[in-house]
């Protein structure tokens, strides 16, 4: 394989097996064990040292054993399977949403989150909301909905945890190979790559679009490492959770402002708009301004309309989910912004002031609120313990009244069943299972399978 700047030259691929390159592009085969085998059969140990990377692993592969391969009936057999597999999963005749929603086909959601766990050959996650978003993400593309994600594509990612010879743990920031990660530049529709802008103080940061796909389901990532960016500037995406307030703000404009700029610019037309956690909660500003030029509307009735189609999840109770700027840095950074939102500037810190919990400032948990109609936490007691928390902001309504409701966290089952017991699960529950995941009915079968088979998969996991 030859790196030009970001992009990688592949081995030529015999036209018998050509769908290779198509397929490691998409991310339905991180979660599918058939097309994992497939790729494990182009070079196994390339395969296990790409920390099972699928375009690495091909743009490492050996010509002569591409040729090989394409002339192996043995594999042909197994490429021909996997191929018509993931045709049938991406061109289905019809889809749950489909089904069930046929009039809102086309009604695109817009899902906001600052990472994506994905999988480990895209580190631009930490930890739980990282998970729950990809896990979201595969979700939707197994259900059919109608679903664009926005997040960044962060070229040092999260970081790596190793303990040293001390006993001490340290951090290693390793630089995100883009020629051999499953991201391609996202093209607007005259076929140009994406480049959206917003403004910080004394200057304009620019951020290119990326496109990953997982299934049926697109996400748009914003990278600011661009000629256009200062050297400063051009780092600013560099890390997740990365910096001090200042890093921290810009990080979430360019999300928040530029993710809105960036499906404006690639034609997607979102009917809902939703914020996983407060990182996200500038879009809302982004829609209220584009309202209130667009409209020729006060703010306030911007407002109702933007939060009309708003979603807002909140994840945790303590401080380290809830970011807080100070009202010194919002003047810093939004002084120029909220004249186009027709507001002065007590009426814009209103909207997100906080003086409880921890501190005073501009609470992204507020404006999110403030900025959407449904709220939910993460499960039953967190619906609970959030309506607690924010109560201040409906000062009439009971704390059980408040409205801010939950969703149970739930997870892709296909990302994390083991193979052993998805093989077992084939054999023993009702075809067409794994698309019924919710069918409770076909999961009784489950008492049917034999002890001794359940035991010996059981085994066999711990082993492997």
């Amino acid at each position: 394989m030859k790196i030009l700047g970001r992009l990688a030259v592949f081995p030529t691929i015999p036209p018998r097996i050509e769908r290779l390159y198509e397929l490691a592009y998409n991310l339905w085969w991180s979660w599918t064990p058939s097309a994992q085998a497939l790729y494990a059969l182009v070079n196994a140990n390339l395969w296990e040292r790409a920390e099972h990377n699928a375009v690495a692993t091909l743009a490492g592969a050996d010509p002569q054993r591409l040729n090989a391969l394409a002339e192996d009936g043995d594999f042909l057999a197994r490429y021909d399977a996997v191929m018509a597999e993931f045709d049938a999963y991406m061109r289905p005749a019809s889809t749950w949403f489909s089904e069930q929603f046929p009039e809102s086909a086309k009604a695109i959601t817009a899902y906001f989150s600052a990472e994506f766990g994905l999988h480990e050959s895209l580190p631009i996650y930490s930890g739980g909301l990282g998970i729950l978003s990809g896990d979201h993400c595969k979700e939707a593309s197994d259900l059919g909905l109608p679903f664009v994600a926005v997040g960044f594509l962060y070229p040092q990612g999260y970081f790596r945890q190793r303990v040293n010879r001390d006993g001490q743990q340290e951090a290693l920031y390793e630089k995100l190979e883009f020629s051999q990660a499953p991201a391609r530049p996202a093209r607007d529709a005259q076929g140009r790559e994406a480049i959206i802008s917003v403004e910080l103080p004394g200057r304009t940061v620019y951020a290119k679009v990326w496109h990953v796909q997982a299934g049926r389901i697109p996400l748009y990532l914003m990278d600011t490492d661009v000629p256009q960016n200062t050297p400063a500037d051009r780092t600013l995406s560099a890390r997740l959770y990365g910096g001090d307030h200042e890093m921290r703000i810009s990080q979430e404009i360019v999300l928040g402002i530029g993710g809105v700029r960036a499906l404006r610019a690639l034609g997607v037309d979102a009917k809902v708009w939703h914020m996983n956690e407060g990182h996200a909660a500038f879009l809302g500003l982004e829609r209220c301004r584009e309202l209130v030029n667009g409209l020729d509307v006060e703010f306030e009735v911007a407002r109702q309309i933007a939060a009309a189609n708003s979603v807002f999840t909140t994840h945790t109770p303590v401080a380290a989910g809830n970011d807080v700027f100070s009202f010194e840095l919002m003047d810093r950074y939004f002084s120029s912004y909220w004249p186009q939102l027709r507001l002065d500037r007590e009426s814009f810190m209103r909207l997100a002031r906080q003086d409880a919990n921890w501190g005073s400032g501009f609470s992204m948990t507020v404006l999110a609120i403030h900025l959407s109609t449904r709220r939910n936490g993460v499960s039953r007691l967190h619906g609970e313990v959030s309506r607690a928390m924010w109560r201040s902001l409906w000062a009439d309504v009971e704390a059980s009244e408040a409205p801010i409701g939950h969703v149970t966290n739930g997870v892709h089952t296909a990302s994390w069943l083991n193979p052993k017991l998805g093989d077992l699960y084939d054999e023993w529950l009702e075809p067409g299972w794994r698309g019924d995941i919710d069918n409770q009915a076909r999961w009784e079968r489950v008492s049917a399978i034999p002890d001794a088979d359940l035991w010996a998969a059981h085994e066999q996991m711990r082993t492997t």
